[in-house]
């Protein structure tokens, strides 16, 4: 049986801490896994860029809203989920995820969260398994799925490599470079016929 594991920012909805960043004004908000391998070290110069300015939780919710899926998105995942098991695995957080996933149509996705002091500041953040999209490939994997997996940042190639297909989607140049053995693509409709093409 096949399962599906897709990233969301970059994949399926724009990357939000670049919206964030271009609705605050705040150029250092930009930088994303595309740019940083580390995940905690992205996460603690976001959270330290975010008490420095003052900003929180609601600011950030108040951009999401306005965030639309990339055009296709939704079509190209209600395709794949008419035809096998799809999971989102997601770097973000349950607080940022919600009203995307509303306008996906509510995939499943698991993803982590966010540590929320009284005032909407965000004192931290918990991780739901460490490697967490490598580890969730690895669990699918040992109940008996099969996966195949698609992303477009360096937190992605680890649960690409290990699945049985993998598929770079709207990647980097120098990702792409740097691995060229996996098949890259730039449009849902390529995306969508490389996976049926190995379910």
């Amino acid at each position: 049986m096949n399962i599906v594991c897709l990233d969301m920012e970059g994949v399926l909805v724009p990357e939000i801490w670049i919206a964030f960043s271009e609705a605050t004004g705040i150029p250092e908000l930009r930088r994303t896994t595309r740019d940083e391998p580390d995940y905690d070290k992205l996460m603690a110069y976001r959270l330290g860029i975010l008490k420095e300015h003052g900003l929180g939780l609601k600011e950030i919710q108040e951009t999401i809203a306005k965030i639309d899926p990339m055009p296709g998105a939704r079509e190209f995942l209600d395709e794949l989920r008419s035809l096998t098991q799809v999971l989102i695995l997601s770097d973000t957080f349950e607080q940022f995820a919600k009203p995307l996933m509303e306008k996906l149509g509510w995939p499943t996705i698991f993803c982590n969260t966010l540590e929320v002091g009284p005032g909407g500041g965000i004192t931290g953040y918990r991780m739901r398994c460490e490697k967490s999209k490598l580890t969730t490939v690895r669990a699918l994997q040992s109940i008996g799925f099969e996966t195949i997996a698609s992303g477009d940042s360096f937190n992605d190639l680890a649960m690409i490599q290990a699945s049985k297909a993998g598929f770079l989607f709207r990647s980097t140049e120098q990702i792409k470079a740097d691995h060229p053995e996996l098949p890259a693509y730039e449009e849902f409709g390529d995306l969508l016929d490389a996976i049926k093409a190995v379910l």
